[in-house]
């Protein structure tokens, strides 16, 4: 990998496209159009030999004890925080945020391998119930190769809570990074554990194109898709419109928790608009990792044409511009649109852009089926003084996470993250999860004597 603007840390002895057979292509900074490294792409036989290769690492791994795989977990976290400033003004740059979010998945990276360094550690199964002189056991057991597909919105967090516990559960890792981050994403993961003392071939690093594959595999996918942030006729305006206007516009609204639906009381739906219309008018946008600004780049002119054509058609199908739908380059202003319905793209479609799309509700029952609408959502949250009530509307609703008093965008690493129908295909990982998706149940008896039967 060629990058002029890394230190000594990220500054790999050997490009990245010498050893992969795809070619190479450059990453573009979204914030300043420069090209900020160089990355190898990976094709079919790459993917081929990098999975006999892990597959024949897997073996040796999955027999390390415990505690020295936990040992190796820990010091990556460790390595994470000795090259923080380094590594979060990476991320900042290569995803185009603010450097408050870079930091953030630095912090959330040293948070997940820790926690991954306790799984080997935890108990690895069940003893059941069984007669007499048998033994019934339950056990975990590594699927040998797990694939990873990681996108550019917080490429790092969703990279590594997959790697990072994989590998602590036994497995070997082939990960394909978005190619617009494929350092955050990939190579800076692979750099932190080979530093930490991970065996050879046991994380493999491919970012490339869509290659279409036919076998049968396990597959767990988290989709985003629709949101909801409700608010209710009682809530405090002010509280609503600030964890509105944060759900929405947080990192360009590039987060698969983003509260891309709105959902306001007819009764306060003006007042909250003009609030929300007053942080758009202000909130700046710029550099992330050169200036105090509040939103950046969205991460290349592909995804602005896409939001911004959304954002058109949907006017042209009624919805009320209130705020933004502007954009320089590939900063795009917060927007603001009302009067958002079924049938338009940025309620039918996810938007993954800084828009904050209102719609009006006049009951508890009206807004549970709009919010339903979609069959399944990652994230809800409900905004209200009455506990109570929002408790039973939020029992209600399809999503695999609901906040009660807060916003959609939330994630402790320790919490089962993952959501039905359009969010995904219900499972989860983080947390409780992990060694459920990372491992498969073996069953083992074992008899005092082999006994004799009937034929």
């Amino acid at each position: 990998m060629g990058a002029p603007d890394t230190t000594a840390f990220l500054n790999f002895s050997t490009p990245s496209h010498a050893t992969l057979n795809g070619g190479s292509r450059d990453v573009i900074e979204p914030a300043t159009g420069q090209v900020l490294s160089t990355i190898g792409i990976a094709n079919a036989a790459d993917v081929a030999n990098a999975s006999r290769a892990a597959a024949a690492a897997q073996k040796a791994w999955v027999a390390v004890p415990p505690r020295d795989k936990a040992a190796i977990l820990r010091r990556a976290g460790d390595l994470f925080q000795q090259h923080f400033d380094e590594l979060a003004l990476y991320c900042t740059r290569e995803t185009g945020a603010i450097l408050p979010k870079g930091q953030h998945e630095i912090r959330e990276a040293i948070t997940i391998c820790h926690l991954a360094s306790s799984l080997p550690m935890q108990s690895q199964g069940h003893v059941l119930p069984s007669v007499p002189g048998r033994s019934s056991i339950a056990r975990r057991v590594p699927h040998g190769v797990v694939g990873v597909i990681s996108p550019f919105n917080f490429p790092l967090i969703l990279t590594l809570r997959a790697v990072a516990p994989a590998l602590a559960a036994g497995n070997a890792v082939i990960v394909k990074p978005d190619t617009r981050t494929p350092v955050s994403g990939g190579l800076m993961i692979a750099r932190i554990f080979a530093e930490a003392g991970l065996p050879k071939d046991l994380l493999h690093i491919l970012p490339g194109d869509a290659v279409a594959g036919k076998h049968l595999k396990k597959v767990s996918l988290e989709l985003g898709g629709a949101n909801n942030l409700i608010i209710l006729d009682d809530a405090d305006l002010d509280i609503a419109a600030s964890n509105a206007a944060w759900g929405a516009w947080l990192h360009q609204g590039q987060i698969c928790m983003a509260a891309n639906h709105i959902y306001v009381h007819s009764s306060i739906a003006a007042q909250l608009t003009q609030r929300l219309v007053a942080k758009a008018t202000h909130l700046p946008v710029g550099d992330g990792a050169s200036g105090q600004v509040a939103l950046g780049p969205l991460i290349d002119t592909k995804q602005r044409d896409r939001v911004h054509a959304m954002v058109q058609d949907s006017i042209q199908a009624g919805a009320k511009l209130e705020a933004g739908a502007t954009y320089d380059g590939l900063f795009y202003k917060p927007t603001v649109l009302s009067g958002v319905k079924p049938g338009m793209r940025v309620f039918d479609e996810e938007t993954f852009g800084p828009v904050a799309n209102l719609i009006t509700f006049d009951t508890d029952e009206e807004v549970i089926a709009l919010a339903n609408n979609n069959t399944g959502s990652l994230s809800s949250a409900i905004i209200s003084p009455s506990i109570g009530r929002a408790m039973a509307m939020g029992q209600q609703l399809k999503s695999g996470m609901v906040h009660i008093n807060d916003q959609t965008v939330n994630d402790d690493c320790v919490n089962p993250f993952g959501g039905p129908g359009i969010a995904g295909n219900g499972t989860s990982v983080g947390g409780p999860a992990d060694l459920e998706e990372y491992t498969q149940w073996q069953w083992i008896t074992v008899k005092d004597t082999a006994p004799a039967y009937p034929f």
